[in-house]
């Protein structure tokens, strides 16, 4: 009996659904002709809105770039040369090439004329619980930095972020702080922050209490549960002076698997923006098109019949976004980490951020034979996802080749 083949071949893997899309096959840019977005106008055609990020004193358009899917360096100058001045990045970002792109760039422009933010995962972190442990260190955080630094090309950062944190305990880890505490007082960082996509008020709160964090980078959108929590401790936030910097305002950008039912972008954006305590929001813009859409908004920023219909659709719509709410936890007799690996499915199918992904769902360590000694799946969902059929059709993507994605 012949073995069954547990890797997807390269024509089995490009008719998969698991990508079947362009633009995520390697060579592809995803996104239009260089120059095709840019015209003589320049920033003048753009009537910008602007906050000021809390006692940080910065000036921000209301909208900023998200650059962690762009791989295109004209697309970050097209934002450039249209007034959008914030880019947001991380040390993880295609494996550092993200900051190495943006550093070619950013040698272009002169340093006064753009605000720049990286973001530094702490190691250690038990991804369960959001703890870290004795792999936490200073020195840690400080060699990513310093890594980070090279590939920007930079002498300093404008905001330099403690990457994805869920929990006030992780929040305040004093190695963290001591860390950062340094960056600053060297110069190399003119303030500090935290991101955040899960169990958001709790690390918001501890943001506050810290008296360290200047900015909060924190998941804001229309099908977050806890939203009433959200926008009083984002009120406590703004009222105490801290930047409030929203990101995810798509809630996972497509409404189905097949990416047939997109959220409409716009309406989205306007939806999270009408919180005047939202300083900026970080958009992921892969395309000229996207941008010259999301650029619209500045044009009426009130949403229109259609657009609130949209919303309420995409409300009341299970869609791809998975709140982490956490109340699976205990419901899989396997113990998996459900909500990462339900972020994991919303990075293939949503927002085709296939390394990420893979990346994420490595990092859990699950077994080869993952679901398939239960003949019922106890986990209930309280947004009502097939948690096992979700769960078995993303842990595919570890049999597709590193090589097979951008």
């Amino acid at each position: 009996m012949k073995q069954k083949k547990t890797t997807l071949n390269r024509r089995r893997f490009l008719k998969s659904t698991l990508l079947g899309a362009s633009g995520i096959v390697a060579g592809a840019t995803g996104v239009k002709a260089q120059g095709t977005f840019l015209d003589s106008a320049g920033k003048d055609s753009v009537k910008m809105i602007y906050r000021t990020l809390g006692n940080t004193g910065i000036k921000l358009p209301i909208l900023s770039m998200g650059v962690m899917r762009a791989d295109n360096p004209n697309l970050v100058r097209a934002v450039l040369d249209k007034g959008i001045v914030h880019l947001d990045t991380a040390h993880v970002y295609q494996q550092g090439r993200n900051e190495e792109m943006l550093g070619e760039v950013l040698k272009d422009y002169p340093r006064d004329s753009f605000v720049l933010a990286t973001k530094i995962a702490a190691a250690g972190k038990d991804r369960k619980t959001g703890m870290y442990n004795e792999e936490a260190t200073e020195e840690d955080f400080l060699n990513k930095f310093d890594i980070s630094m090279k590939r920007l090309g930079l002498d300093y950062v404008d905001i330099l972020y403690h990457h994805s944190v869920s929990t006030r305990e992780a929040a305040l880890h004093e190695p963290i702080l001591a860390a950062m505490k340094k960056v600053k007082e060297s110069g190399r960082a003119r303030h500090l922050g935290i991101s955040t996509h899960k169990n958001e008020p709790e690390v918001i709160m501890a943001a506050i209490d810290s008296g360290v964090y200047e900015v909060v980078l924190t998941s804001y959108n229309f099908k977050q549960e806890h939203i009433k929590e959200m926008e009083e401790l984002i009120r406590k936030a703004s009222d105490a002076g801290l930047g409030v910097i929203a990101m995810k305002t798509m809630a996972g950008g497509f409404l189905d698997k097949e990416r047939n039912q997109p959220v409409n972008a716009k309406a989205a954006l306007k939806w999270a923006l009408k919180n005047p305590n939202i300083h900026t929001s970080i958009r992921g813009f892969t395309s000229f098109d996207q941008l010259d859409d999301d650029l619209s908004i500045f044009e009426d920023m009130e949403l229109t019949e259609e657009e609130k219909k949209d919303i309420l659709l995409a409300q009341t719509s299970q869609g791809l976004y998975c709140t982490a709410c956490e109340d699976c936890l205990d419901q899989c007799k396997k113990g998996l980490n459900i909500p990462d690996l339900m972020r994991a499915y919303m990075y293939t199918y949503g927002y085709r951020e296939l390394t990420k992904a893979k990346e994420l769902v490595a990092d859990l360590n699950l077994p080869a034979d993952i679901c398939s000694a239960c003949v019922v799946c106890t986990v209930h969902c309280t947004k009502g996802f097939s948690v096992a059929d979700k769960v078995k059709d993303v842990h595919r993507i570890l049999e597709v080749p590193s090589d097979f994605i951008v």
